[in-house]
C-alpha cells in the first residue's frame, strides 16, 4: 500500500480539526445528555465510515475491508474502555458537567500513546516476522482471560497507580470547577480531577496493548492501523455519554469481545497455514459483536438508565463559593518586596494533606 506523505498529513489535519471543533462544542462545562451524545455519535461514526469509503475507492476493496475490520474491532474493545471510564468517574464521584474535560484530554493522549505503540509494533513485525506469532498468543491469552473474568469489574480505589498518585502528589478532596491543579495558601495542589486524568490515561494504554495487536491481525499497513484507532478514538467521548448509563445492560458484550480477540488471535497464528480471507474477518467480528449485544438487549429487556455504582474512592465533593474566591492563580508575579510581603513570603507554610 503506497501511501504518499500528504495523505498522512491530510489525516493529521483532519483529526486535529475536528478535535477543535469537538473543543470548541464543549468550551463551556455542562451535562451532555443522550441526545447530544447520540447527534455527536453519529457524527463520529460518519466520519470513520466516510475515511473508510474513501480508502476503498482510492486504494481498492481489499484495503479498504482491513481497514472496515480494523475499525470495526477498535470501536468494539473501546465500548470496555467506556465502561471502565464509567466505574472511576461513579468512585470520584465527579460532576457529569467535569467530564468531558477529562476525557478530551484522555483521548488526547490515547491518539498520541497509540500512534507510538503502531510505530513501534510495524517495527517489529517488519524485523522480526516471528512477533506475529507472540502477538497471537498475547490475544488468545488475553481473550481466555477476560472470558474467565468477565463478571469482575475494576476498582479504582485499589489502584497502584493512585497509591503512587496520592503518595507523591498533594490532592484536595475539593473539585474546582474543570480545573486540575489549584494553588493554597501558597501551595499548588492537585484537585480530584488530576488523579481522574491519571487513571483514564492509564486505562487507555492498558487497552492499547490489547488493541493494537488485535488491529495488526486484520492489516499490516500502519496508515491503516493508525487511522482505524483514531476514527474509532474520537467518538470515544460522545459514546461514553451514550452508553454510561447503560453498562448494566450489556451483559454478554464482555464474552463477545472475549471471543474476537481470541478469533483475531487464531487467525494471526494461522497466517502462515491457512490463508483467512479479511471479508471473512468482517463478517465473523460483526457477527459476533452483533449477537452479543443483541443477546444483553434481549435478556435486560425492561430495564431503564440508571448510574453506574462503583465503591468510592474517597470523599470528594465540589468546593464552596468561599473556597472558589480564596483559590489564588497558579502563576503569580512576583509582588514588590516589602517588609511586610518578604516576611510573609519566607513563612513556612502548611502542606496541604494528601
Amino acid at each position: 500500500m503506497d501511501v504518499p506523505v500528504y495523505a498522512w498529513l491530510a489525516v493529521l489535519a483532519a483529526i486535529i480539526a475536528m478535535l477543535a471543533i469537538d473543543l470548541f462544542a464543549h468550551r463551556r462545562a455542562h451535562v451532555i445528555g443522550v441526545r447530544e451524545a447520540l447527534g455527536w455519535s453519529v457524527v463520529w461514526v460518519l466520519s470513520g465510515i466516510s475515511f473508510g469509503i474513501v480508502v476503498w475507492s482510492t486504494w481498492g476493496a481489499e484495503y479498504g475491508q482491513q481497514y472496515f475490520a480494523g475499525y470495526l474491532i477498535e470501536k468494539s474493545l473501546a465500548v470496555d474502555n467506556v465502561f471502565v471510564w464509567a466505574i472511576i468517574f461513579a468512585a470520584f464521584a465527579v460532576p457529569r458537567e467535569y467530564q468531558h474535560r477529562v476525557l478530551f484530554l484522555g483521548v488526547l493522549g490515547a491518539l498520541v500513546f497509540r500512534g507510538i505503540f503502531i510505530a513501534a509494533g510495524a517495527a517489529l513485525i517488519e524485523n522480526f516476522a516471528w512477533i506475529l506469532y507472540v502477538f497471537a498468543a498475547f490475544l488468545i491469552l488475553t481473550g481466555i482471560q477476560m472470558l474467565r473474568t468477565r463478571n469482575e469489574h475494576a476498582h479504582p480505589e485499589r489502584s497502584r497507580v493512585l497509591r503512587l498518585f496520592r503518595r507523591f502528589v498533594p490532592m484536595t478532596d475539593a473539585y474546582y470547577g474543570q480545573r486540575f491543579l489549584v494553588r493554597r495558601a501558597g501551595v499548588v495542589v492537585a484537585t480530584p480531577l488530576l488523579a481522574v486524568l491519571v487513571l483514564v490515561e492509564v486505562t487507555d494504554i492498558v487497552f492499547a496493548v490489547d488493541s493494537i495487536p488485535a488491529i495488526f491481525a486484520v492489516t499490516s499497513e500502519p496508515f491503516l492501523v493508525f487511522t482505524a484507532n483514531a476514527f474509532a478514538i474520537l467518538g470515544l467521548r460522545a459514546m461514553y455519554f451514550l452508553l454510561a448509563d447503560l453498562i448494566h445492560r450489556f451483559i454478554y458484550l464482555k464474552v463477545g469481545l472475549a471471543l474476537v480477540l481470541v478469533w483475531v488471535g487464531t487467525k494471526m497464528a494461522l497466517l502462515d497455514v491457512l490463508y483467512i480471507p479479511t471479508t471473512v474477518s468482517l463478517v465473523v467480528v460483526a457477527t459476533i459483536i452483533a449477537a452479543s449485544i443483541a443477546a444483553s438487549l434481549v435478556a435486560t429487556r425492561g430495564q431503564e438508565r440508571r448510574a453506574v455504582q462503583a465503591d468510592p474512592a474517597g470523599a470528594f465533593r465540589s468546593a464552596t463559593a468561599t473556597e472558589l474566591a480564596e483559590a489564588e492563580p497558579l502563576l503569580r508575579r512576583r509582588r514588590a518586596a516589602t517588609p511586610e510581603v518578604a516576611a510573609h513570603e519566607e513563612a513556612p507554610h502548611d502542606r496541604m494533606p494528601r
